[in-house]
């Protein structure tokens, strides 16, 4: 089955004022199929929100793609014009930004702010466009369309803004959507409830979904395939369950040592401190030789500090970047 989107050893670094460079993706290579939904776990300064933003080449003036290829449905991003890519956003691709109150406009209702979305992408005159509008609304809150329809965003619950976010997203009915950390700034139960609503558009619109996030829990149940970035690097990729169940990078199992267990009960365990990554994370405006994990593995070897660990396949669908799997 050919992928929607291709991201062939992508390069992205971010210049300072000063001159410094960030090296923030080095070498990242994934693909992303039709109806399926990657996650892109990482620690913040991973580069997962750099990945976002240069898949709709978003940067900000002081981000440069210095190499790879971005390939959505067999044409290059990276080569396409500024027009060109006015027309793929919000039309072909979407994003649904992390948070709604900063995403929205406070002085607009939430049916202007998705009308706008199709003013932009849709040659619909205003009765279809407003019929449209309604349709999508009421595909996301179908008890109370009319009411979050006619709602500023300060009146909405964070869950119903999110929701919002997402009818921007899908009005136009796009292949792929972009989620950067959907559910940052959610309680667990609201969580809960848009991560169910993307397995039911995945399931009604035939979606592709990147969905990012640093919390793997998130993920379970949802993701098809994980992606496991670190210092900008793919250090582990594989179908979610086997990368959550039996997680083989030593930062992939470091992360999930992280989560919080779901069963609290007693205040003795709500009060128990989590484990933690120990070290810093990786100074990206030096490049080192070696792994860059290397200086936080409680399992490095000698050959991690001279050398850069290339994927080996675990399995057909699985590889990871660590000198413990001999290639």
């Amino acid at each position: 089955m050919t992928p929607l989107l291709q991201v062939q050893d992508l390069h992205v670094a971010y210049r300072s004022r000063t001159g410094e460079v960030c090296h923030a993706l080095a070498g990242l290579s994934f693909d992303l199929g039709p109806s399926e939904i990657l996650g892109v776990l990482g620690e913040s300064g991973s580069g997962k929100s750099t990945l976002a933003a240069s898949l709709l080449r978003l940067l900000p003036p002081s981000g440069i793609i210095t190499g790879g290829r971005i390939l959505f449905e067999g044409q290059d991003v990276l080569h396409a014009r500024p027009r060109e890519m006015e027309k793929l956003r919000g039309r072909r691709i979407s994003l649904i930004f992390q948070e709604p109150s900063v995403a929205l406009h406070p002085a607009m209702r939430v049916r202007d702010q998705v009308e706008e979305v199709l003013r932009a992408h849709e040659p619909l005159d205003f009765a279809a466009r407003r019929n449209r509008t309604r349709q999508v609304l009421a595909s996301l809150f179908p008890a109370d369309a009319d009411r979050i329809a006619n709602s500023y965003p300060h009146q909405l619950s964070g869950g119903q803004r999110q929701r919002v976010l997402v009818a921007q997203a899908i009005a136009c009915g796009p292949s792929v959507v972009l989620a950067d950390e959907p559910t940052a700034s959610l309680d667990p139960t609201t969580q809960q409830e848009i991560l169910t609503l993307f397995r039911t558009l995945r399931q009604a619109l035939g979606l592709s979904m990147v969905l990012i996030t640093h919390n793997p829990g998130l993920l379970a149940g949802l993701a098809d395939r994980v992606l496991v970035l670190y210092a900008g690097r793919a250090v582990e990729v594989g179908p979610a369950e086997s990368v959550l169940a039996s997680p083989q990078h030593p930062y992939t199992r470091a992360l999930l040592r992280c989560v919080p267990p779901l069963d609290q009960k007693s205040q003795a365990s709500r009060k128990a401190m989590l484990p933690v990554i120990s070290g810093e994370s990786p100074n990206l405006s030096v490049l080192v030789r070696g792994c860059p994990f290397e200086p936080r593995c409680p399992e490095k070897m000698e050959v991690c500090k001279s050398c850069d660990p290339a994927a080996v396949p675990l399995s057909e669908a699985h590889t990871v970047s660590c000198f413990k799997f001999p290639g």
